[in-house]
């Protein structure tokens, strides 16, 4: 009896070998390889959990964490590539090394779909089966100066010495990320598109990270005080990072109030929104940009053309995600 069950589990056990595939897909289902530049991005985590659940019932998906390490993610591509994965799915560390992971993909033949971090125009164009999914970052940068002109026009005391004049912070997130350079850029050229003037008390970078931003926005505080008029954030958890330095020098309480924009609309975001603390945010649409990546990649992985989806893709390679203002006035809609 009890060989019969050893022999039984065997064959049961060789049938479950025999009907998975190379990374222990199940039979129909491809597989995927997903690689997210770190797991702990608020932002990101929504668009993983978004690629995910589109995946369920479709395809077997295999996401690492890069831990913000590019050599770490390069093994990894390694690895889906050793596994023969169908496509691969990559928000790059660094997207100047896109390249050197479109050469490892065609080497192997396997497709890929980069998101979030767009790759050069020049490492976009190395092969026919790369492609991108993202928001026009200057589209995010214009809307939040948006806000910023219409709070502004609305709101006397916020030209605190009447000057006419914005005096400003702005917190960047990774220096040569195209969302932190264009949201930088854009987001100002509202203002002065406007009419209205500004000037740039200080400017630094606190990597896209909220417990960084709450360390320079003490040093703002520290030297500038009340001659702080605003303060422009390339994301949400920066906002909210500003936000709890202001908390603690005093501001939201007694009247004392200072505008903080930020991007992401991530629920911390629209929980500050509703509290009255953050001023605006615009909604980097974590949802569709996962949904887009994911049907990208399965019909890569399906021998499909990414054309026969429901998105639309643009110079055969992009799918741009649009963007959307949230304040006071409409967050509920977003929550």
């Amino acid at each position: 009896m009890k060989k019969a069950l050893v022999i039984g589990l065997i064959l049961i056990i060789a049938a479950g070998t025999v009907f998975a595939g190379p990374s222990g897909q199940t039979s129909g289902q491809p597989p995927i390889g997903v690689a997210i530049y770190k797991f702990d991005d608020t932002f990101m985590s929504y668009t993983r959990n978004a690629i995910e659940t589109n995946a369920q019932g479709k395809a077997v998906i295999s996401t690492v964490d890069s831990q913000n390490s590019q050599p770490t993610q390069n093994e990894q591509v390694d690895q889906f590539i050793a596994r023969k994965m169908k496509s691969i799915a990559i928000n790059p560390v660094d997207r100047t090394a896109a390249g050197t992971i479109i050469d490892k993909a065609k080497a192997a033949n396997v497709p890929v779909v980069f998101f979030n971090r767009e790759p050069f125009a020049e490492d976009m164009a190395k092969w026919d089966k790369v492609y991108y999914v993202g928001a026009k970052a200057e589209e995010s940068g214009t809307m939040q100066g948006e806000i910023a002109v219409d709070y502004w026009k609305a709101n006397a005391s916020a030209d605190k010495n009447r000057d006419g004049v914005i005096q400003y912070i702005m917190l960047k997130g990774e220096p040569g990320h195209q969302d932190a350079e264009l949201r930088t850029e854009f987001s100002i050229k509202a203002v002065t598109g406007a009419g209205i003037r500004v000037e740039l008390l200080a400017e630094d970078t606190a990597m896209w990270d909220r417990p960084r931003a709450v360390e320079k926005m003490d040093a703002f505080i520290a030297r500038f005080g009340d001659r702080i008029e605003m303060v422009f954030c390339n994301n949400d958890d920066m906002a909210l990072g500003v936000i709890e330095s202001l908390r603690k020098a005093g501001y939201f309480s007694g009247g004392k109030y200072m505008p903080v924009l930020g991007v992401d609309a991530t629920a911390p975001a629209l929980q500050a929104l509703s509290e009255g603390t953050l001023l605006g945010t615009v909604l980097n649409d974590a949802q569709n940009q996962g949904k887009a990546t994911f049907d990208l990649a399965y019909a890569l992985a399906s021998g499909a053309n990414p054309s026969s989806t429901s998105w639309k893709v643009t110079d055969s390679k992009y799918v741009w995600v649009p963007y959307q203002k949230v304040t006071k006035d409409n967050y509920k809609n977003f929550q």
